[in-house]
């Protein structure tokens, strides 16, 4: 099983109190079943909660998987800050879902290399 964070995911992800640590236990609680919401196209909602705060007033993250395989961290937003995203920006995170889950390793790779992915592993945290 493989993390990845987009380049945008990780800017916000560096605004909020949450780590990497966070999203390795999200992904094991998707790993069990645990998922908010199936929006569609492998686009999935999980709740995190904050530190000193429960999932409700937490943060909400869109992660495209196919399921114990691989996991982008494509896009997240404070509960506070808006309550959901509108159907075209949908359309466009499950785009983009589809092209990261086509890749092959070797373009993963260089995606990395490049800063457009970072990968999360438990040495992060």
């Amino acid at each position: 099983m493989r993390i990845y964070k987009t380049k945008v995911f990780d800017r916000w992800l560096k605004k909020t109190e949450l780590t990497d640590a966070d999203l390795i236990r999200a992904v094991n609680e998707m790993n069990n079943g645990l998922i908010d919401a199936d929006l569609g196209e492998q686009v999935f909602k999980k709740r995190i909660a904050l530190p000193g705060r429960g999932k409700r007033s937490g943060v909400r993250t869109l992660v495209a998987s196919k399921i114990h395989d691989q996991w982008f961290f494509l896009y997240g937003f404070a509960k506070n800050e808006r309550d959901s995203i509108s159907d075209q920006e949908l359309r466009v995170l499950q785009a983009i879902a589809g092209s990261w889950l086509e890749q092959e390793q070797h373009l993963l790779q260089r995606a990395i290399e490049s800063g457009e992915l970072k990968e999360v592993t438990k040495d992060d945290t």
